[in-house]
Formats: structure tokens, sequence, C-alpha cells
């Protein structure tokens, strides 16, 4: 499912950098749950372009940066600071660092291209140190649910047309009910200590109204932040 993005290239880093769901919306809290980073280890686990990344680093956080699309991390390197360590790992499969390596781990809107959910939250696990968190941000279970009917409770592949500047692009995704989400986080050991659903930031109802309103009277995404008990 990430192939599209080697595809997409630099459209994506155009759609992701300026429009309202990306850069008014998720991008904003998500870094709102992460809070205070500086000094920490950070690993940005599907980093696309190196957007979240980049915001971190500017907070002081020791950045590793990681994504399944080669042309992403290219495009990432290209932005990030020279002492980010960017590399490719794929979500769901082992990843290549030591056990309690990170303090905290950021995944936006990535965890629903993942085929092995489950493995994903076991290897955040792996990696994360005792006390450290994870911020996971995800489409709201919801959204598709209504669009395209169905049973809510169905686990299933779904997809969407981008339609961007540079053309449209075929993206594919799993949807799953949020019961089945949290328990492969909880079944990895997590403990979920928030659930936000995210109103627009207030510039959004200048320069996308219709999007703010759309956001504003029901939710888009979700954000779970996940917790490593402490030892």
């Amino acid at each position: 499912m990430w192939q599209i993005y080697d595809e997409m290239g630099t459209a994506f880093l155009a759609h992701a950098e300026r429009n309202a769901y990306n850069a008014l919306y998720d991008r904003p809290a998500v870094l709102a749950v992460a809070g205070e980073v500086s000094g920490l280890d950070v690993l940005d686990a599907g980093c696309g372009p190196g957007l979240y990344a980049e915001e971190l680093a500017r907070r002081g956080a020791s950045v590793t940066a990681i994504d399944a699309s080669e042309e992403q991390l290219r495009i990432a390197r290209e932005r990030l600071p020279i002492a980010t360590d960017v590399r490719r790992a794929v979500l769901g499969e082992p990843l290549p660092f030591d056990d309690a390596a990170f303090d905290l781990i950021v995944c936006a809107l990535v965890i629903h291209y993942v085929a092995d959910r489950e493995a994903a939250f076991a290897e955040f696990y792996r990696v994360l140190r005792p006390g450290g968190r994870v911020v996971v941000s995800t489409q709201h279970p919801t959204i598709d649910w209504l669009r395209k009917g169905g049973s809510y409770f169905d686990v299933k592949e779904e997809d969407d047309v981008w339609n961007t500047p540079q053309g449209a692009y075929r993206v594919r995704y799993w949807r799953e009910p949020l019961t089945t989400l949290t328990e492969a986080a909880t079944d990895a050991g997590f403990l979920i200590s928030r659930l936000v659903e995210p109103l627009p930031d207030a510039a959004m109802k200048a320069d996308f109204p219709e999007d703010w309103k759309q956001l504003h009277d029901g939710p888009g995404f979700l954000i779970l932040e996940l917790l490593k008990a402490s030892a």
C-alpha cells in the first residue's frame, strides 16, 4: 500500500505541506499530544517527506525517521537536519533498532496502511523505553463506514482517489473498527492514556471554510496516546 507514495513523490509533499487536513488538522493536533520533546529520542514511524520529523527536530528532539517509500525518504533527507537518522523500514516487520531505544514514537496517518498492525504495535512496544509513549493518528473509523456503507465492524481493504495538482492517485488502506485498532495496541502491552478526536485549527476557518465546517461538526481523524508502563 505504501508504493503509491513512491509514485506521488513531491506531489505528496505539496499536498501534505499546506492542505487543510494535514497542515491545519492532523499535524498541529499530533504535535500537541506529543507535547514537550526537547532532549527526547523520538522515532517518526512512517515519516513520509519529513514534515513531522522536521518540526520535532526544531523543538529539540533527537529524531530518527523511517518510511517504506524510498522516494519519500529521499525527499525527507533533503529537508531534515543532517544529524537526523533517516532510513528505510517497513512497519509490521522487525524494526532495525535495539530494545528500549526511544522515548517517544510518532506514527501519523500511517497505521491504516500497515497490513499487520498487531506486529507494528509489538515492535513499537519493543523499541520504546519503559514510561515512553506512542502517539498514533489515523482516520476516524466512522468516516469510511458512513461514506462506503457495509458493516462498521468490517476489517477490509478500501481505496480512494486523491486528486492533486500533479494528477490523480489511487490510495489503498485498511478500514477497521475502533475496537480492532485499540486491541492491536493493548495486546502488544500498551495502556491507552488518551483518545483525542481533534478539532480543526482556527486558521483553517479562513483558508478552508468548508473543510473547517465539516471537521468542526464531525470527526475526520483520531489520535491515540499509548503508554508503555514503567518497569
